[in-house]
């Protein structure tokens, strides 16, 4: 067995959704779980099919995004996983409850637009993922001024009263 790990590539300000499937419906599935969440929704997603073809399957409402999800689920290899990139002004926070109700979605590594380092297993059958590390290593415990600046930020974009 081989331990790699692979970088994430994406721009900064957009957000992605890594996680594992186990059907090949997965790509239609998604896409109907996004556009019926968000209207308008802008994603490109891809899905490494796991037996027959072993093709990278792919959909989505924005060109761009699609192929960022292809190259990227490309670079990963990993069996039955999926990769969602939200366009700009869309977040996991809106979409990602229906991601999980997709039956075929056995878990989600991650939901994030850090960077993202993906940690995958290779043996002589293929390849897994391991899990991720989403983000920097934490630098301390907050304060009550981070505690209130916090709260604050969450009252401003309008996620909190």
């Amino acid at each position: 067995m081989e331990l790699t790990v692979v970088q994430i590539d994406k721009p900064e300000a957009v957000n992605l959704i890594l996680g594992q499937s186990h059907f090949i419906k997965t790509v239609e599935d998604l896409h109907e779980a996004l556009v019926g969440s968000v209207p308008g929704i802008k994603f490109g997603l891809a899905f490494c099919e796991s037996s027959g073809p072993a093709l990278v399957r792919a959909g989505g409402t924005d060109a761009e995004l699609i192929e960022l999800a292809k190259r990227n689920a490309r670079a990963l290899s990993a069996g039955h996983s999926f990769i969602i990139f939200l366009g700009e002004g869309f977040y996991p926070v809106n979409v990602l409850n229906a991601v999980k109700m997709v039956p075929e979605v056995c878990r989600i590594f991650c939901a994030t637009a850090n960077p993202v380092e993906v940690i995958l297993a290779e043996t002589e059958q293929g390849r897994g993922i391991l899990g991720v590390v989403d983000g920097i290593t934490t630098k301390g415990i907050e304060t009550e001024e981070d505690v209130a600046e916090r709260k604050g930020f969450l009252r401003m974009i309008g996620y909190k009263l």
